[in-house]
């Protein structure tokens, strides 16, 4: 009974016997071990086997070239190198060696030799398909013929990206340009010395026709590059430039790499060529060559998991009633971490759990009680803030506005005196109103036409403006002072920037959404697109414009409008910006539609 209470009255008791049950991760760790060790055998046998395959394929080239190169023996031939030392050959001579060519042609070549060229230190040769013939230039002005002179032991096999040596130097071409070149010198036999050169011109396809002829898995190619790594001879449908790098395997001291750079790895790897010096680049994608290890991957894994299943299934059915709980407790954390405060927990039972759930209700108790008292103290000392801003007159205003008063009386102007007074009696009765924040649409725009009236009077010359606001639209509530800053705004900053005759205008209606649009716009200066921008970050930021300027009602106006839309009436409300220099500026107030409170 003891151990059957403490089991039940301790977490660290529980969790001990569900940890001994579980013996999922030892099954992992064994197929993991147990996949790696055949992944890296099966893996090693492929890898070789490729290599292999590309040694192959070096050797099947080399064999080629060795097979043609026999035909450099010409060279050695008494009746070439007459012909080299002579200038005086009759055609007899030159028919002579035509034939000794043809025989050499069938003995160890076949039909990929295009031509052989035999041609002294002066440029006069003969060849099989061309005859006798005399070079235009020096053939030791060509880079092969020259450097053959300094390595007369040499042998080259010049690429078809290069070109025949005889192409650049006297114009010749065959049909097809792809044309490999072997070329050796052709010495004396006494003194050894360099008398000429003998070329021998083939079809690049043998070497094409081995490439294609080679597979290496599904999808997987050969192609030959330079010492550089520069592809020469690419695999039939594959453009060079899509190639894999060869610079970079043969480089490399095993010359093989893993490429997982970018989509599927792909194993690269090089085979020399020591005949032609050239590299044999392979490029297979991996999972080509370790599909047997896909296999003994597929045994393992379906072991392990009917394990892991078997453990899991053990697991769950002991652990469920222990770890409950524990469940229920993190799923009322994550309600709460999630702002709902009110996930409290039902607690049962005597252990660390039931006493930590009953600590988390106490907490979330708290939590909302402490929120609840913080958000009505900002609440209050934010409209507390709005409002004193909004008392807030005008003092320029108010002094301009009594001095036209003082000058108009003085003039005799009694009727305008009179429209004046009564135009700020209405403004200031309107702006108290009682001390309520809310107004009737109705009562708003009796407050804008006040303050329109005042102005226009203050800039006849200057200021016309238009009311045209949908009647349905005056019984609703509207937040007082929402349209006189921004009037402000217009005639301070728009109309009194902008020469000739301004218009103000205020239009109101009802949108397909019942919410009410109210427009002020000018046809004032307008502003630039780097101040309209910079203004509307500021509203949407919620901060204060950086320069307000003098008057109350500059950006400080849309901000202080902005900021009280958004704490009546919603994040969703506010003020939108339209504008373009010299052009003027709109600017449109989204409301919802409420009937007046505060009556």
């Amino acid at each position: 009974m003891k151990l059957i209470h403490w089991i039940a009255s301790s977490l660290r008791a529980k969790l001990l016997t569900m940890f001994i049950m579980l013996t999922c991760v030892p099954l992992i760790i064994v197929g993991l071990v147990s996949y790696q060790k055949s992944f890296n055998t099966v893996f090693g046998n492929s890898k070789a086997s490729s290599m292999l395959v590309g040694e192959q394929l070096a050797r099947d080239i080399d064999l080629l070239f060795e097979d043609t190169g026999k035909l450099l023996e010409l060279g050695n031939d008494p009746r070439v190198l007459h012909f080299l030392l002579s200038q005086s050959d009759t055609y007899s001579d030159a028919k002579d060696i035509l034939k000794t060519m043809d025989s050499y042609l069938d003995t160890y070549s076949d039909e990929s030799v295009l031509n052989i060229s035999i041609i002294n230190l002066y440029g006069r040769g003969i060849s099989d398909r061309r005859g006798v013939f005399q070079l235009d230039k020096n053939p030791l002005r060509n880079h092969h013929f020259a450097y053959l002179t300094s390595h007369p032991d040499d042998i080259l096999n010049i690429p078809p990206s290069q070109s025949s040596p005889l192409d650049r130097i006297d114009g010749f071409q065959y049909e097809t340009s792809n044309v490999i070149s072997i070329m050796a010198t052709v010495k004396q036999r006494i003194t050894h010395e360099v008398i000429g050169f003998i070329v021998i011109d083939i079809d690049d396809s043998i070497v094409v026709r081995s490439i294609d002829g080679t597979t290496l898995g599904k999808s997987g190619f050969f192609y030959v590059a330079d010492t550089e790594g520069t592809p020469i001879f690419t695999p039939s449908g594959r453009q060079a430039d899509k190639l894999p790098n060869g610079r970079d395997v043969i480089s490399l001291p095993e010359r093989h790499y893993i490429d997982s750079s970018y989509g599927k790895p792909k194993f690269i790897f090089a085979s020399n060529s020591p005949r032609t010096g050239w590299n044999i680049i392979g490029y297979v994608p991996l999972q080509e060559i370790v599909q047997e290890a896909n296999s003994i991957r597929q045994m393992i894994i379906v072991s392990v998991i009917l394990s892991i299943l078997f453990a899991i299934t053990l697991h769950f059915f002991i652990s469920a009633r222990l770890t409950r709980p524990v469940q229920l407790l993190k799923n009322k954390m994550q309600l709460a971490a999630s702002g709902y405060l009110e996930a409290k927990v039902s607690t049962t039972g005597r252990d660390e759990i039931a006493n930590l759930s009953a600590n988390f209700n106490i907490m979330l108790g708290k939590i909302k009680g402490l929120l609840d008292t913080s958000i009505k103290e900002h609440e209050a000392m934010k409209k507390a803030e709005l409002r004193a801003l909004q008392a807030q007159i005008n003092p320029h205003f108010l002094y301009n506005t009594l001095d036209s008063i003082v000058w108009m009386a003085e003039a005799g102007r009694n009727k305008q005196v009179i429209l004046l007074v009564e135009a700020l009696s209405k403004l200031f009765r309107i702006s108290l109103s009682r001390g309520r924040d809310w107004i009737s649409v109705e009562k708003e725009l009796e407050h804008v036409h006040s303050y329109l009236v005042i102005q226009q009077m203050r800039y006849r010359d200057i200021l016309d403006y238009e009311i045209d606001v949908d009647p349905r639209l005056m019984p609703f509530s509207i937040l007082k002072m929402t349209l006189q800053p921004i009037v402000e705004n217009a005639i301070y900053h728009g109309i009194k920037n902008k020469r000739g005759k301004g218009l103000v205008r205020i239009v109101g209606y009802e949108t397909a959404e019942k919410e009410m649009l109210l427009m002020v716009e000018d046809n004032g200066a307008g502003m630039t697109p780097a101040k309209l921008e910079n203004l509307r970050r500021s509203l949407l930021a919620q901060q204060l414009p950086e320069e307000t300027g003098k008057e109350v009602s500059g950006g400080f106006g849309l901000y202080n409008v902005e900021q009280r839309l958004r704490l009546y009436y919603g994040e969703s409300y506010g003020v939108r910006l339209e504008s373009a220099e010299g052009a003027g500026t709109k600017v449109i107030i989204r409301l919802p539609m409420r009937e007046e409170q505060n009556p």
